[in-house]
């Protein structure tokens, strides 16, 4: 079974990613890892508002 880690990008926008590969570019660890189902379920749980945190920024 694969280990994958849940990633965020500046924009405050999530993505898992698996552990034995190198992140991509503008990407950084959320400090969670597990099975791809746990990471998707780890997602569902913290991304609640899917906007891109400029778009959410400005419309405050």
């Amino acid at each position: 079974m694969s280990e994958y880690v849940v990633l965020i990008n500046e924009e405050e926008q999530y993505s898992i990613w698996r552990a034995d590969r190198q992140l991509p570019d503008g990407w950084t660890s959320a400090d969670f890892t597990g099975s791809r189902q746990e990471c998707l379920d780890h997602v569902d749980r913290v991304w609640s508002d899917m906007r891109p945190r400029s778009i959410r920024e400005t419309a405050e």
